[in-house]
C-alpha cells in the first residue's frame, strides 16, 4: 500500500522541532514528581480578581457558544480604560499570539528584524518561523540598549525592532523619556515593537504617553502578569488603525475563548484588586532581595514580578545553583545568554513559596560551590 506523507514547506522542513520554553509540567513528568514552589515562569501566584473568577465560572455555563470574534466588550472597556479609540486595539491570545500575527503580517523570507541578544525568545521563534533574519544587539549593563537597537535597525534596514520595557529576563527598565526618544528615532520603513507585559509593576514614569495613531510603534500589553490570568491567554496590541485593521486579515477570529473574554473584562473593572496585587508583588520582590542578600548574592533592581539574582560567578555556576534548587523541588529559570546567564530568575511568589526558596537557596549555593 502506498503511503502518503505530509509535505512540509522547505522552510518548515529546515526548522528544528523545538519550543521557546520547556514548561514546568514537562520537567515534572521527566523528574517524576511535582515542584513544591513554582517560581520560574513569571506567573502571578497571587491569582486573578475574585470578580474575574466569578465571571469565568458564569461564562463556563455558556461555553457551548463560540466567543465573540470581535472581542467587542473587552475592546470597548480597554478603550475606555486607556482613553483611546477601540479601533486602535487588537485583542489576541496573549502577547505571544499577537507577536506571531505581527510577524506574519510584516516579515517575509529574508526580512531583517533587530532584537537584544538574550531577550524574550518567543519573538525570535516567530521570526524564524516566517523566514526572517535576526540581528541581535548586546545588553548594556543588564539593560536593553535603545540607542544601539535603533542604530542597528537603521544599518540593516530592519522591518521590526523589538524591545521589552520593563525587560524580561533581567527585570530592568528605562524611563518614559528614553523610550519616547527611541520611538522618535525609528527609521523609515521600520516598526518598533514595544513589549510592555510588565508595565503595571513598573514605577510611574516608565511608559511613554499613548499615541495610538503613531505609525512608528505598536505597544503590547497583557492580562497574564499583573492581572494573574496567564492560563487564560489574553493580551492586546495598541497601534495605528491601519496596522490594527490588518490583523483581521490573518488572525484566528475565535482565538479568545468566551470564558477568557469574560474574565479579562471583569479583571479590568476590578482595579482595587490590581492595586492590592501590586502591593503584594512589591513585598515579595523585597523578600527575594533580602533572601539573596542574606546568602551573599546580588539581586538586580526589578520593575517586574520577578527578580534576577546575580549568583556571583559565570553561567555554569548559575546553572549549578538552578539545578540544585530544582533538586529541592523549587522551580526557577535563568537567562540563557552571556553575561546575563550569571543570574537566576525568581518569580515574586506567595509567602509559602518564598519560604521554600529561602530554605533551598543556601543549600543550592553550597552544592554549586562544592561542585556536587
Amino acid at each position: 500500500m502506498t503511503k502518503t506523507y505530509a509535505r512540509l514547506t522547505p522552510l518548515a522542513d529546515s526548522l528544528p522541532a523545538t519550543v521557546p520554553f520547556v514548561g514546568p509540567e514537562t520537567q515534572e513528568r521527566a523528574r517524576g514528581r511535582a515542584f513544591a514552589a513554582r517560581l520560574g515562569a513569571n506567573e502571578n501566584g497571587f491569582g486573578p480578581s475574585p470578580m474575574a473568577l466569578s465571571a469565568m465560572a458564569e461564562a463556563a455555563r455558556d461555553v457551548w457558544m463560540y466567543g465573540d470574534p470581535e472581542n467587542f466588550d473587552l475592546r470597548m472597556a480597554l478603550a475606555a480604560h486607556h482613553g483611546i479609540a477601540p479601533e486602535n486595539i487588537m485583542v489576541g491570545e496573549g502577547i505571544d499570539g499577537l507577536l506571531g500575527y505581527l510577524v506574519r503580517l510584516l516579515v517575509g523570507s529574508g526580512d531583517v528584524v533587530v532584537t537584544s541578544k538574550g531577550s524574550y525568545p518567543t519573538f525570535n521563534y516567530h521570526v524564524t518561523g516566517f523566514g526572517g533574519r535576526i540581528e541581535t544587539v548586546p545588553y548594556n549593563a543588564d539593560h536593553e540598549d535603545p540607542v544601539a537597537l535603533i542604530e542597528t535597525a537603521r544599518e540593516v534596514g530592519a522591518k521590526l525592532v523589538y524591545i521589552a520595557n520593563p525587560d524580561n529576563p533581567m527585570g530592568t527598565w528605562h524611563a518614559a523619556g528614553t523610550m519616547q526618544r527611541m520611538i522618535e528615532a525609528v527609521p523609515e520603513g521600520c516598526l518598533l515593537v514595544l513589549d510592555e507585559a510588565y508595565v503595571e509593576f513598573a514605577p510611574e514614569g516608565t511608559a511613554p504617553d499613548l499615541s495610538p495613531n503613531d505609525p512608528r510603534v505598536v505597544r503590547m500589553r497583557t492580562f497574564s502578569k499583573a492581572y494573574g490570568m496567564a492560563g487564560a491567554r489574553v493580551g492586546y496590541a495598541i497601534g495605528a488603525r491601519e496596522l490594527i485593521t490588518a490583523f483581521h486579515k490573518i488572525r484566528n477570529h475565535f482565538g479568545i475563548f468566551r470564558i477568557s473574554q469574560a474574565g479579562a473584562l471583569a479583571a479590568l473593572h476590578d482595579q482595587d484588586h490590581l492595586r492590592q496585587t501590586l502591593d503584594r508583588v512589591g513585598a515579595a520582590r523585597r523578600r527575594i532581595e533580602s533572601i539573596a542578600q542574606q546568602n551573599g548574592v546580588h539581586p538586580l533592581p526589578s520593575a517586574t514580578n520577578f527578580v534576577a539574582v546575580d549568583c556571583g560567578a559565570d553561567g555554569d555556576f548559575a546553572r549549578a545553583v538552578l539545578q540544585a534548587l530544582v533538586q529541592q523541588d523549587v522551580f526557577v529559570r535563568m537567562p540563557f545568554s552571556v553575561p546575563q546567564d550569571r543570574c537566576i530568575r525568581v518569580s515574586a511568589g506567595r509567602a509559602e513559596d518564598l519560604d521554600l526558596f529561602a530554605a533551598a537557596l543556601p543549600r543550592a549555593l553550597e552544592r554549586a560551590r562544592s561542585g556536587l
